[in-house]
């Protein structure tokens, strides 16, 4: 009779490892859908948030809103308000993570890569293009040179691969900053007059900034780098997140309303709702208010606060302060005067 095989180390665990299972392939399974429902969850998020906030943090008028706010209409208007928060931190996500990316490859390959490198390279060349188009057409032209360093960070665009010999190389550099340059004198010297330091900083810094701003890092500041940068894209969307909740999902409008024969009021608020009866106003200083259809006598759409301009500064013939598809709609439509009912004291 065979004696039963005794193990030759009693103390040794025996990992059970399951067949086809990939560490580095489970790995990127979390990251891609952490990096999807961020981009999922978040707007759907803030646009719950919105309606909260609208509704002055009271239960009743938030159903209210949301009774009568279909989801198209929300989701249309967070992306006609959100969609520069959105682009922005794709924008960074990608531009950072590809210069940590091309920094990583010259570590060991034991250490651990950041999240956003993780990120990076699991979206699809097509997905980051979109996100600068997107940024593109929805920034404010104060801001759009920063998409340059972002742009060439994202894609590691090196002056090198413009030409490998280096006198074309310094001449196609040249003439794009000269184009660049002849784009933007008069908005350069009209910003020099005005004293307008800041738009001087975003219209010259990035060119300069984008030609120095691909990989590799050194390797002791990589690893601070990312958790610094993670933290600070956090922070940032934090920041640029709150302006967002609070920007009202309803057009501002002023109603005049015939209280008593011959005696009219102005009500400043949003419209929630329109029926044989009644038209449903959510008052600016809050409260809802149901006024009789036959009451009304006239209504006004008005700007915000947040629309009305601080610059000066035109480039050639758009607003600095207009993304490009709002200067093409002004070009379509033209701004009228705002009306008198909208400059009364609220």
């Amino acid at each position: 009779m065979t004696a039963p095989a005794v193990p030759q180390d009693l103390g040794a665990t025996t990992v059970p490892v399951r067949d086809g299972w990939d560490p580095a392939v489970e790995r990127r399974t979390r990251a891609s859908q952490s990096f999807w429902t961020a981009v999922v969850g978040v707007p759907a998020i803030f646009s719950v948030l919105r309606l909260g906030v609208e509704a002055g943090g009271e239960l009743q008028t938030t159903l209210l809103l949301v009774a009568n706010v279909g989801p198209v209409n929300l989701l249309a208007g967070f992306l006609t308000t959100a969609a520069r928060l959105l682009s922005t931190s794709l924008v960074a996500v990608f531009a950072l993570g590809a210069v940590l990316r091309v920094s990583v490859e010259r570590m060991p390959p034991t250490v651990r890569r950041p999240l956003f490198v993780r990120w990076a390279d699991l979206t699809p060349a097509w997905f980051v293009l979109s996100s600068f188009l997107l940024a593109l057409v929805t920034w404010q032209l104060l801001y759009l040179p920063l998409l340059l360093p972002a742009f060439v960070a994202a894609f590691q665009l090196t002056p090198a691969r413009l030409h490998e010999h280096p006198v074309p190389r310094t001449l196609i550099v040249v003439t794009l900053l000269a184009g660049y340059g002849w784009l933007l004198a008069p908005t350069l010297l009209d910003a020099w007059q005005q004293r307008e330091l800041l738009a001087l900083v975003l219209f010259v810094a990035p060119p300069l900034l984008a030609l120095a701003v691909t990989g590799p890092l050194p390797g002791a500041v990589i690893r601070p780098l990312a958790s610094v940068t993670e933290a600070a894209v956090l922070a940032m969307l934090v920041w640029a997140a709150l302006p967002v909740i609070t920007t009202p999902v309803l057009p501002l409008t002023v109603t005049t309303v015939e209280s008593s024969p011959g005696v009219t009021e102005d009500v400043r608020g949003h419209v929630v709702t329109v029926d044989d009866v009644n038209m449903v106003l959510l008052q600016e200083r809050g409260g809802v208010r149901y006024v009789p259809v036959d009451d009304v006598r006239a209504q006004v759409l008005c700007p915000s606060e947040e629309e009305l301009p601080r610059h000066r500064l035109r480039i050639r013939d758009y607003h600095v302060e207009d993304s490009l598809l709002e200067g093409l709609g002004r070009r379509v439509r033209p701004v009228h005067r705002t009306d008198a009912a909208c400059r009364t004291p609220r």
